[in-house]
């Protein structure tokens, strides 16, 4: 009985996992999505519908999405990954090779080179890993096999068709990540069209092959989400022995420095007892770190929604920036 029924059940699976993908022409909520885009954006239906026939259901991208490191890890796994000496001799090349656009974008937005250089190191290791998925394909597949999200990638599929026509591209060419992000810095669908730049006036957003348009891209997008030039991003503070609980994974700035003196944590003395942080509790190698997010540090989040993409981001860029220091010094008389 046992055995029948084990039978049954892998049958049923094998049979749910068919229908998967299939040709998603022909499913009745992909044909909906296609006459909504007609009324919407004025879209031609038989070239869609010839378009999805061609999509291919991805089951690695539901594998993917399902486990995020920064779902599943701590900072003292999570830093083993993005701050390893490999990632950070790959960034000093990175800023040297590309010194002029990153100067020029912190001219124009006034962006570090290395926080700008650090963001697109975590993404795709400078370029190395920039996604191999058909960008339709990742994003069809979680659009319309994905339920847990499947309004937002639906959103981010039309957003990339809309991409796709404006900036003259096959809708089947660009390849990204198992989530629809493209290019050196990753950005989504919806980011590409709100931030991506043509830095180097070729006339062509190119953040897939063109290293200074991402870079100005990156720089842009952080810009545009309230970067404030010459601030710092985080500091790390002790807490008093009431103030423990103070600390958590909380990244929006949401109590003053004024307010953190009272408690008895020492800070910056510099900067004004009204200024907005985040007290963050990180899970260190030798045990709990307590940080203090501050306004740059929330505006890195709005990259990556994660306080461990963050830190990763500071403290790379903080390598870099002694990188910097020493390459300056080194070719000034």
């Amino acid at each position: 009985m046992k055995l029948r029924i084990a039978i049954i059940v892998l049958g049923i699976a094998i049979c749910s996992g068919s229908t998967l993908g299939g040709n998603y022409a022909k499913r009745k909520e992909v044909q909906d999505f296609i006459e909504s885009l007609c009324k919407s954006d004025g879209f031609d239906k038989t070239e869609l519908t010839r378009l999805f026939s061609r999509v291919k259901y991805q089951q690695q991208v539901v594998d993917a999405i399902s486990r995020p490191a920064e779902k599943v890890l701590k900072w003292d796994d999570y830093q083993d990954i993005f701050l390893t000496r490999k990632r950070i001799a790959a960034g000093q090349k990175f800023l040297l090779n590309n010194r002029d656009a990153l100067v020029k974008a912190k001219n124009e937005y006034g962006v570090p080179p290395s926080v700008v250089a650090s963001i697109i190191g975590v993404e795709t290791m400078y370029g190395r890993y920039r996604g191999s998925y058909r960008v339709i394909d990742s994003l069809s597949t979680l659009a319309f096999d994905y339920p847990p999200r499947a309004q937002f990638f639906r959103s981010q599929l039309r957003q990339f068709l809309l991409l796709a026509r404006e900036e003259h591209r096959s809708p089947t060419e660009p390849l990204g990540s198992y989530a629809g992000a493209m290019g050196y810095g990753q950005f989504t669908p919806s980011s590409f069209r709100e931030y991506a730049v043509d830095f180097d006036g070729d006339g062509e957003r190119d953040i897939w092959n063109d290293r200074a348009d991402a870079i100005g891209s990156v720089a842009n997008y952080l810009a545009r989400h309230g970067w404030r030039e010459g601030q710092p991003i985080t500091m790390r503070v002790e807490p008093s022995a009431q103030s423990g609980a103070i600390f958590t994974d909380a990244i929006r700035p949401s109590m003053t420095l004024g307010q953190l003196k009272s408690e008895g944590i020492a800070t910056d003395v510099s900067m004004k007892d009204d200024t907005r942080v985040a007290p963050i509790l990180f899970e260190g190698k030798d045990g709990p770190e307590y940080w203090l997010g501050l306004h740059n540090f929330y505006v890195i989040t709005r990259y990556n929604h994660s306080k461990l993409y963050a830190m990763a981001v500071f403290q790379l860029s903080k390598r870099l920036e002694d990188f910097s220091a020493t390459a300056d010094n080194n070719t000034n008389p």
